[in-house]
Formats: C-alpha cells, sequence, structure tokens
C-alpha cells in the first residue's frame, strides 16, 4: 500500500520533460523535503520538440525552450546537478551513484533518464560530419552546418528523419533521405500516412530513397558519402541518423529494477523496488487497451506519466491510463494523431486529402483505433475521447462533416 511521503529527500534522475515537470509538481504538490533533478546535460530541463525544426533553424534561441529560468529551481529550493550522469543505483542503500563520485541518498527515487539515439554500428559512424538529434547540443551543431545548397543524407525516415529532412530542405539544402522500410514514417503514423507523406517530401524536393540500408560511410576525417547495400556511393556534407532510439538503462543493471526493453513499471509508474518510480521514454508501463507493456515516446505521454508518477509518491493512489497524443510539424503541415498505431481494417477520411486538410480515422471491427488529422485540428480531441469510451462508429458518421465527434460518444 502506498505510504504518504515524508520531508524526505526525492532524487530526480533525469532532468527531462518529464523530470524537470516532476520537480516543479513536487513542490506544487506540497513536498517540503530536499528535492534533487540530476540531469546529464549541462542545459536545465528544456522543451525537445523545436530541435529538430524552429530551433535547429535558427528562428527561436535557448531561452524559448527551458521551462523556466536560471534563477527558478534556486528560489523553488531544487537542487540540480547538471552536466553530471547517473552510474549505479543501490536499492538497499537508497543511493544514487553518479559519474563524479558524487553520491546521492534518497528517500524516493524519479527514474527520467529518457532515451539515447540508436547509432547503426557501421563503419564511418564515427566520422566528423555525422550527426544525431537529442539534444540542444545536437541542434547547435547541426544548424551550424546548415547553407543554402549543401548536401545532407538523412538515415532514417521516421519522425525525427523527416522532420530534420523538412527543415532543411526549406533552408535550401539539397536532402537525400534514406529508410530501410519501404514506407516512411510508418510506424508512428501508420502506412497510409507515410505513403502520403513519401509523396509530400518528394513534391518539395526531397529525394526519398525507401527500402534502402547504409552498409558504411566513408571521408577523410569528415564524411563526404554513403553507400547503400546496393554500392550506391552517395555524395554528402553532413548527415544526420534518425533511426529509433534506445532507454538509458544501463546505468540501473544489477540494481534489482526490472528492466525489460525500458523501466517497467505498474500503473501507478512505481518499478519493481517499492518507492522507486519511472516516468517517460525510459518507462515501459502497461495499456489496458493493449493488454500489454509499452513505451509511448511522446512529450505528451512524459507528462502525464510524470503527473500520475508525482501524486503517488506523494502519496495519492493514481493510474496512469491515456490515449497517446502525438503531432509533428514538417513543411507547412501540423500532423496530428492519438490512439496506438497498429491493426486496422478500414480508413475513413474526413475532409480533403488531396487539400491536405483531413483527418484520417483508422477502425477496427468498427471501433475506433487511432486517427491521424493534417491541418486539421478540431477532431484529434473527439478521435481521443471515442477512442477511450471504445464505442461502434459508422463510416457515414465519420465522413460527415456536419456530425460533430462528441455526438458519437454514447451508442445509439
Amino acid at each position: 500500500m502506498n505510504q504518504p511521503m515524508s520531508n524526505g529527500t526525492v532524487v530526480i534522475v533525469g532532468a527531462s520533460l518529464a523530470g524537470g515537470r516532476a520537480a516543479e509538481q513536487l513542490r506544487r504538490g506540497g513536498h517540503a523535503g530536499r528535492i534533487v533533478l540530476v540531469g546529464e546535460e549541462l542545459e536545465r530541463p528544456y522543451d525537445r520538440p523545436p530541435l529538430s525544426k524552429k530551433f535547429m533553424r535558427g528562428q527561436i534561441d535557448a531561452e524559448k525552450l527551458f521551462f523556466r529560468g536560471e534563477d527558478w529551481y534556486a528560489a523553488q529550493t531544487i537542487e540540480t546537478v547538471l552536466g553530471r550522469r547517473a552510474v549505479s543505483l543501490s536499492t538497499t542503500a537508497r543511493e544514487v551513484t553518479l559519474d563524479d563520485g558524487q553520491v546521492l541518498p534518497f528517500e524516493k527515487l524519479l527514474i527520467a533518464t529518457g532515451a539515447a539515439p540508436r547509432m547503426p554500428a557501421i563503419p564511418g559512424i564515427d566520422l566528423a560530419g555525422v550527426y544525431p538529434l537529442r539534444t540542444m547540443a545536437d541542434a547547435r551543431a547541426i544548424r551550424a552546418e546548415l547553407a543554402p545548397g549543401r548536401r545532407l543524407v538523412v538515415i532514417g525516415a521516421g519522425v525525427i528523419g523527416a522532420e530534420v529532412a523538412a527543415s532543411c530542405r526549406d533552408e535550401g539544402l539539397e536532402v537525400v533521405m534514406l529508410e530501410a522500410l519501404h514506407t516512411p514514417l510508418s510506424r508512428a503514423f501508420g502506412p497510409e500516412i507515410g505513403a502520403l507523406y513519401a509523396e509530400i517530401h518528394r513534391s518539395r524536393g526531397v529525394d526519398l530513397r525507401l527500402g534502402v540500408m547504409v552498409t558504411e560511410l566513408r571521408g577523410k576525417g569528415r564524411v563526404q558519402e554513403v553507400v547503400t547495400s546496393d554500392g550506391t556511393r552517395i555524395g554528402c556534407d553532413l548527415v544526420v541518423v534518425g533511426i529509433g532510439v534506445e532507454p538509458c538503462t544501463g546505468w540501473l543493471e544489477g540494481s534489482g529494477v526490472q528492466i525489460d526493453r525500458g523501466v517497467l513499471v505498474d500503473a501507478r509508474c512505481e518499478t519493481s523496488v517499492p518507492g522507486i518510480f519511472a516516468a517517460g521514454d525510459v518507462a515501459r508501463g502497461p495499456s489496458k487497451k493493449l493488454g500489454r507493456h509499452v513505451i509511448v515516446e511522446s512529450v505528451d505521454n512524459a507528462q502525464t506519466q510524470g503527473t500520475t508518477a508525482v501524486h503517488n509518491l506523494l502519496g495519492k493512489s493514481e493510474e496512469h491510463e491515456t490515449v497517446p497524443f502525438f503531432w509533428s510539424d514538417q513543411f507547412d503541415l501540423k500532423l496530428q494523431s492519438v490512439g496506438h498505431v497498429g491493426p486496422f481494417d478500414t480508413v475513413v477520411y474526413r475532409g480533403s486529402v488531396s487539400a491536405r486538410a483531413f483527418i484520417a480515422f483508422h477502425l477496427l471491427e468498427g471501433k475506433l483505433q487511432f486517427a491521424i488529422g493534417v491541418n486539421r485540428l478540431k477532431e484529434i480531441a473527439g478521435a481521443k475521447k471515442l477512442i477511450a469510451a471504445d464505442v461502434s462508429v459508422t463510416r457515414a458518421a465519420l465522413e460527415d462533416e456536419t456530425v460533430g465527434l462528441a455526438t458519437l460518444l454514447s451508442p445509439a
């Protein structure tokens, strides 16, 4: 049974969205004890989505990204330990050890270490001019390379890769985007929307090549060409890798915290060790709808999981179960999705696909599973409620723009 939180020390490992917001909510929720926020980056908590768009393009500065001002954490007596990485956890001694040897005792712990970019194990991956994109430092480094006419190769046509490709085309770079699958963005948004975005990227001048594996990067000290599995050689000035991420769990090995492709948590966001919680891209939590544990890599999930963890850490009893929400801005298109992308047997469109202003409802046996909206933001909240309600809906009602989605929440 959850015990009310005393005024003891809470350590939060990960100055991420989940970790940063959790620190704020702990103070706002009445915790009067010590709060220590540990971050591997030198930067205080900030918003990551603009990294692949406006920040990378130099259209906004760092101050627009930070959640709180420089002095806010001190004013709230939240200790920030930045530029330091957790290397081990003792669940018996209730201590976190950092890479500088510092030991942080805690009463309760929140793991919010997020995920790190996956880099392919191929020759040349360590050459200069090859970048992941996860941190503010990564975005700054890429920004320094951007100039009209330069040649960029993007490895991976997932969300990060596609956003980088779109941003760099808008900056006048020549862009080749390589994807091992036969449809871009299919894991994030499904095959129908992925095929549409393939057309969009190509129409904007992106040289999108699908079903292509990268085998080697070549260059004398700096990347100069990308070699694919069929022997094609693509000249380039820089490379951005966007082939997914891996949860940052290495420091937890041997701790007793259960790991399975992320930190396993229950519906309360608590790990296998009482008093230790996890949230965000590192946490694999249960989904009642799917009947299994999943990691949901999204801003919305990081915030809602972090909130649930804090509430339970403070002694409340709350379960985390939300419909996933995600968005992506590419070129002049604003894409939003709700629900877990997965099996479906019917796609119903409302709006105009040709005008790039529509919502695509993906159904399975008459029930909405996930929905993708492009430049069509008003229906997303209604679609989210339909998914949560798990009610049957008809093609005619979904297609009819005069029918409000809220009216479909109660079965006829």
